[in-house]
């Protein structure tokens, strides 16, 4: 009976109508509460919103990077121009003092080697007018060594 009395007093603090909704239990809810439904509905919504928000702005940065590593590939494109172009330049930079020095050396060289072909060719010249002054001065000493050296050139050629 006590119930009956509880019921009274809220129907008569909610204006009178009676008329209760069922919360998730069963239980009465008083009118103008939400009910479940509404609330799952409600939450769908908000669900739902976020995820489009969180798509369409995903979609923005996605479009952003995109965008940044477009002009990133730009940028290294040029930058490997540049360098490549730095590169070849400094070669032929390279090729060319090279070639200078290898030019210079190939010059000293040369005249290195004129200087001793003429340098033997004094000795050659002097060692032969030494030769012929001896035996100028000695005929039959240069005849004996002619004739010596002879045999032995004669003694090697019969080996090989």
């Amino acid at each position: 009976m006590e119930n009956k009395g509880v019921r009274s007093e809220s129907q008569s603090a909610l204006g009178g109508s009676g008329q209760f909704k069922e919360n998730a239990r069963g239980a009465p809810s008083a009118p103008g509460t939400p009910s479940i439904s509404d609330s799952i509905a409600r939450g769908k919504d908000a669900v739902g919103g976020a995820a489009n928000e969180a798509m369409n702005s995903a979609g923005t940065d996605l479009q952003s990077l995109r965008t940044d590593l477009n002009g990133l590939k730009d940028t290294l494109t040029k930058f490997m121009s540049q360098a490549a172009g730095e590169a070849a330049k400094s070669a032929r930079e390279v090729s060319s003092n090279v070639a200078g020095r290898v030019g210079d050396v190939a010059g000293d060289l040369a005249d290195r080697g004129a200087e001793m072909a003429s340098s033997a060719t004094d000795q050659a010249k002097s060692f032969a007018s030494e030769l012929e002054r001896m035996a100028r001065r000695n005929p039959i000493g240069a005849l004996a060594g002619a004739v010596v050296i002879g045999v032995m050139i004669g003694l090697l050629g019969r080996r090989s």
